[in-house]
């Protein structure tokens, strides 16, 4: 019954918003739902649907427990001086204009912190970058730009003072890197890519995902990167067989497309 009652509830989340839960590692996203929907006081998914179709506070949470919503800037800063020093030193000799995508973009460090790196190159004025997410909470807060100083303890000192201004317990990013941004709503296992990508960064994601998803969701990324474009993976989602996708490997968790 237990079992019936989650997967009805898969089947009708799909339906109403598109989110195709089947595409998650069933048990662990199973026990972060039932964990919520018993902390609401609800002893069915039946009833927790219910409740969720009519308050948007409920939806919202939900969407935040699926989503996962946990994001710093300059996340595994080693890996953002190679993205720096090294992968966007190679772009910039082709064109000066990057096309950029910041995948499942959460609350906007990322996208936020790859502006930051592109303007301390002097890339970021020709360039774009895209920022997408499912989670409509998400974008909402990334567009405002304000984080705690949790989010900011890998920021680079001198970046931190150019760029933020401190207001009590928080920081707010400068309206000059703010614009730069563009942040769309996005369903990743479900929407159509853009293509021409010089760059698409998707970190910390996949891993929630599963093995079927992955490699369909693998597939996509290639197909929307330009030859030599590089897709930057998170530090536990190192692609073992790249080549399959068109890919090889540049740097630990770049890959590039290859070139015909």
């Amino acid at each position: 019954m237990e079992d019936r009652d989650f997967m009805q509830f898969v089947t009708q989340i799909k339906q109403r918003t598109g989110i195709d839960l089947t595409l998650y590692k069933e048990a662990q996203m199973k026990r972060r739902l039932t964990s919520l929907r018993t902390k609401r006081g609800f002893s069915t998914f039946t009833a927790y649907f219910d409740a969720i179709c009519q308050d948007r506070a409920l939806f919202d949470e939900f969407l935040d427990r699926v989503t996962i919503n946990v994001s710093e800037f300059f996340r595994n800063p080693g890996r953002w001086e190679v993205l720096e020093q090294k992968i966007l030193l190679r772009l910039s000799y082709t064109s000066r204009k990057l096309k950029c995508w910041s995948a499942a973009c959460s609350t906007g460090e990322e996208p936020y912190t790859l502006a930051l790196v592109l303007k301390r190159r002097n890339l970021l004025a020709g360039s774009s970058i895209l920022a997408t997410d499912i989670d409509e909470g998400a974008i909402a807060k990334a567009k405002q730009g304000v984080y705690t100083e949790r989010s900011l303890q890998d920021c680079p000192r001198d970046l931190l003072s150019e760029y933020f201004v401190k207001e009590a317990e928080t920081y707010r990013l400068s309206p000059e890197i703010k614009k730069t941004v563009t942040f769309q709503k996005q369903n990743l296992l479900a929407d159509p890519f853009d293509t021409g990508y010089d760059l698409i960064i998707c970190r910390n994601v996949m891993i929630y995902f599963t093995e079927q998803a992955k490699h369909e969701l693998y597939q996509k990324f290639s197909q929307a990167l330009r030859p030599g474009g590089v897709l930057f993976v998170g530090s536990t989602e190192q692609i073992f067989q790249p080549q399959q996708y068109q890919l090889e490997t540049e740097d630990t968790f770049f890959y590039r497309k290859k070139e015909a």
